[in-house]
């Protein structure tokens, strides 16, 4: 089968891998149906050192049950399922608690013996516990908005549940990529009034206001903390969804908060300078978020997608074939994309 390999920062290759087969009496073999790039694949795509061997990419994808272990029984052959972005059991203390992300026993896709979702197949351990399966009859055109569950739109949706966003409330969304316009779908989904999207790129915040949003601000630094703040009367806004995970971010984000307000971080960090220190503790602010656990939400946002509450699949605003992968990555990394989907 083909597959997605990535040899060293701007080396993606697509090539020929072995299929996947059952190894345990707990896995699934799925076939992919779409995959997709992540802004996260971008980080090793600009800094991964040369390897012999590449490694396999991809942490998202939907598909097609064809193969099950003998002690699966939740999911079965010819079940269309959505793959959230980590392998958990389901049964470890830390999945019943709804932090699949920590499982005892999880796996991460592309990881040592684990396939990657951009290929045509996958090997999916531990599948009761990791697998979601959507009910049949779906229209496949919601097959984006499906494939978004497995990490964007949940993730958007854990920085709004970790922020206690609530209704009548103010947010600002620092990040206009896919997860931050994710996070404006969230914010308004569970009420918020007025949700400030700070983004530069026109295409996507113009979707962001389609989506909830109720200002943009384009400017950033300074002007941009001085736009958020006249339009919440000097106070900043009650939560802060922060979607970059780089220091000005995180930065902006302290200072375009309310004073007792909460900032949500789902961008992944990417500086050991980033702080939270004695200014944020004086001023009584909650600093939370991190990885999403995608597999405690898909099963809350999943009837949204399926009745057309939300369309959090207009984010993918390009879709091409397996070969084109490389292509794809750089597309995203030049911000040509916002998000590619793969269709196998």
């Amino acid at each position: 089968m083909r597959a997605a390999l990535m040899y060293a920062a701007g080396d993606v290759r697509v090539e020929t891998v072995a299929d996947p087969a059952l190894r345990e009496a707990t896995d699934a073999v799925v076939r992919v149906v779409a995959g997709c790039i992540c802004g996260s694949d971008l980080w090793p795509y600009a800094s991964k050192k040369p390897s012999e061997h590449g490694s396999r990419m991809g942490h998202e994808f939907v598909g097609v049950v064809e193969e099950v272990g003998a002690e699966v029984s939740g999911v079965a052959v010819g079940d269309f399922v959505i793959a959230p972005f980590v392998v958990s059991d389901g049964v470890c203390d830390f999945c019943r608690e709804g932090l699949q992300t920590s499982c005892r026993h999880g796996e991460s896709w592309g990881g040592p013996g684990v396939d990657g979702g951009q290929g045509e197949r996958v090997r999916v351990p531990k599948a009761d516990g990791t697998l979601v399966v959507v009910p049949a009859g779906f229209d496949e055109k919601l097959i984006p908005g499906l494939l978004s569950l497995s990490d964007v739109m949940s993730t958007g949706f854990h920085a709004a549940k970790m922020g206690r966003v609530s209704a009548g409330q103010s947010v600002t969304v620092i990040g206009d990529g896919a997860v931050g316009l994710c996070g404006v779908i969230a914010a308004k989904l569970v009420g918020a009034t007025e949700i400030i999207l700070m983004g530069r790129h026109t295409d996507r915040t113009d979707l962001g206001l389609e989506f909830g949003a109720t200002h943009v601000v384009a400017e950033r630094g300074e002007e941009g903390v001085a736009r958020v703040l006249e339009l919440t009367g000097g106070d900043g806004t009650h939560v802060v969804l922060e979607a970059v995970g780089l220091p000005q971010a995180v930065d902006t984000a302290i200072r375009v908060v309310r004073d007792g307000g909460v900032i949500s971080r789902v961008g992944v960090p990417q500086d050991p300078t980033i702080a939270f220190g004695r200014r944020e503790f004086l001023r009584n602010l909650t600093l939370t978020g991190g990885v999403a656990p995608a597999r405690a939400y898909i099963d809350e946002l999943l009837p949204l997608v399926l009745d057309g509450t939300i369309e959090p699949g207009r984010v993918f605003d390009r879709t091409i074939g397996i070969e084109e992968v490389p292509e794809g990555y750089r597309a995203m990394a030049a911000r040509e994309a916002l998000k590619v989907l793969v269709a196998m």
